[in-house]
């Protein structure tokens, strides 16, 4: 058992495993714990780094407390003789008191405090069973996606339908509405037309009586005259006859 081993907990402890195909990312997760009651520091190395992304690679470790570290292999052709490069090793050292940077702390780590385990990775193939299982899994699961998608391509169209219904009927409510108002327009312009026509009657009917009436009272004002004329005569007359008598 190693120093690690004696301060961190790994799980798992010794392989990191990944399952084929390895047409796509492949994510396998591992755990360290620190069951001290110091604070610790790690790093997650590997010897084929452009084959894995690993988050977080290194960090600080609060006494009993836990970190899932996440390695994720790349998509690759798988080689079975490759298998035995890849390796991981988690190197891990107490945490100083007041550490503030910890490129330098590892910079300057002595090779007696440091601590390291070691990981293998493990490939494993699916068999013929396993890649038929797969493959009529994948096709029930694409079925079952194209069913879906034919039964939602099913109902847009009389979702379609109901709108285009709904919109005909507005469009249909408009072009009434519209005629409507075109009609009331027109009874306006009408009633304004013989309100105009009316007024226009009335007014001639007024001056049309207005010179008869000034031709009735012309006779009248000329025949006065006339009187006066007469009587003051018959009085001159009168007068004048028994002045001479």
């Amino acid at each position: 058992m190693s120093k690690l081993e004696q301060i961190l907990i790994l799980d798992p402890p010794s392989d990191l495993r990944f399952r084929g195909p390895f047409t796509d990312v492949i994510t396998t997760n591992l755990k360290l714990k620190n069951p001290s009651d110091r604070r610790v520091c790690f790093k997650v190395k590997t010897t084929a780094p452009r084959r894995y992304c690993v988050r977080p690679n290194s960090g600080i470790i609060d006494p009993g407390a836990t970190v899932t570290i996440s390695v994720m292999l790349q998509p690759f052709d798988y080689d079975p003789n490759e298998k035995s490069k890849h390796k991981f090793m988690v190197q891990t050292i107490f945490a100083p008191s007041g550490v503030s940077d910890l490129e330098v702390m590892w910079k300057d780590a002595k090779p007696d405090d440091l601590m390291d385990s070691k990981l293998r990775c493990v490939f494993d193939m699916p068999s013929e069973n396993d890649r038929m299982n797969e493959q009529e899994s994948s096709k029930s699961t694409a079925v079952l996606n194209a069913s879906k998608a034919d039964g939602t391509s099913g109902a847009k169209p009389s979702c379609l339908s109901m709108d285009d219904t709904e919109m005909r009927k507005l469009v249909d409510e408009c072009k009434r509405l519209q005629t409507e108002v075109g009609k009331l327009f027109e009874e306006n312009r009408q009633l304004k037309d013989e309100g105009l026509r009316m007024r226009r009657a009335n007014q001639f009917d007024t001056s049309a009586s207005k010179p008869s009436a000034m031709l009735s009272k012309d006779p009248a004002s000329k025949s006065l005259p006339s009187l006066l004329v007469v009587i003051a005569a018959i009085f001159i007359g009168f007068f004048l006859g028994k002045f001479v008598l």
